[in-house]
């Protein structure tokens, strides 16, 4: 749904339900007074009411998760609302549970309808959120599979491999194994929602060896790791876009410097390395990152910790609960 799309349909939504609301209060419920009713008074103040709700107190405590205290505020609400309308309004004079029995509907109808209606936008929203950021992954997974196998990267490693089988053929399986498991784990195992830690990490390890190799004499490479166990789960691939960006962006005759630390089930990682600051709005390294911050977002929710400093260094950090 397009916003001006969602945008039409809430404000038709808001205007048929006040149109039918005080046609039925003032034909159905009431006596019909278009000039002394004081219900239709009493409408701009509860119109009022709902759009402080709507706008404010609902996003408010949604988004802290204090739904109990909500709860207890709306109910605050409503039953001061309807005492107003009583005696203030009305002016009946009846007691208060007759006053609560005859007009505390008129209150709770709107709030709890339109409370009703932004649970709905907004898991509505939310959907298509997921599902944006599903092919977004996806289309990031095609994009790295892609650079693994692009021929002028293939030829690179394929020529790396063919060095070693020469230069030091004792080493050469080795290489081969590891960029196979690469391509395994991209095309596999990234498909999951989550996979150990491990087999992350595995892939991290093979991935900076390869780039160490393939880089070497061009870029010096300080790869530190600090695990204290390693079957925790983590999305896949979250790590290895900042690490790829660090590659693929970082000057020449520079250090590119990977910390991994996990402690508790806390991730800690940090990646920085030199760069072109006239090169620095490059589209491919801007929509990598906004495309991981907003997996981030989706999976870990406030779980999550990600800055992006550009000083003297490109410096990525993120802290992850993985619990």
């Amino acid at each position: 749904m397009t916003i001006t799309k969602k945008h039409t349909s809430q404000a038709l939504v808001h205007i048929l339900f006040w149109m039918l609301f005080v046609f039925v209060s003032l034909f159905l419920f009431s006596d019909f007074y278009w000039k002394e009713n004081p219900f239709l008074q009493y409408v701009i103040l509860l119109v009022a009411i709902v759009y402080v709700n709507h706008f404010f107190l609902l996003p408010f405590f949604v988004k802290k998760k204090w739904y109990l205290l909500y709860v207890l505020v709306f109910s605050g609400i409503s039953l001061f609302a309807t005492q107003l309308y009583c005696y203030v309004f009305a002016q009946c004079g009846c007691s208060i549970p007759k006053c609560l029995s005859d007009y505390l509907w008129q209150t709770l109808v709107p709030l709890i309808f339109f409370s009703f209606i932004w649970i709905l936008y907004r898991f509505m929203d939310e959907q298509e959120e997921v599902e944006k950021i599903k092919k977004e992954h996806a289309e990031m997974e095609l994009k790295f599979l892609k650079s693994q196998i692009n021929p002028h990267v293939l030829f690179n490693n394929l020529n790396t491999i063919y060095s070693y089988s020469i230069e030091k053929p004792n080493e050469t399986p080795e290489l081969i194994l590891m960029l196979s498991d690469n391509l395994k784990h991209v095309l596999y195992e990234s498909n999951e929602k989550t996979i150990t830690l491990e087999k992350e990490i595995h892939f991290i390890d093979n991935y900076i060896k390869f780039q160490t190799i393939r880089t070497e004499g061009v870029k010096r490479i300080s790869y530190n790791k600090y695990i204290d166990a390693l079957n925790h789960q983590i999305a896949p691939l979250l790590l290895i876009t900042i690490i790829e960006n660090a590659f693929k962006h970082s000057t020449l005759n520079s250090e590119i410097v990977v910390d991994i630390k996990v402690e508790q089930g806390i991730l800690y990682f940090t990646c920085q390395n030199n760069f072109d600051k006239n090169k620095l709005s490059t589209t491919d390294l801007k929509i990598g990152l906004q495309n991981l911050e907003k997996r981030l977002e989706l999976i870990y929710k406030s779980n999550y910790q990600f800055k992006i400093s550009k000083d003297d260094v490109f410096k990525v950090v993120l802290k992850l609960n993985l619990n």
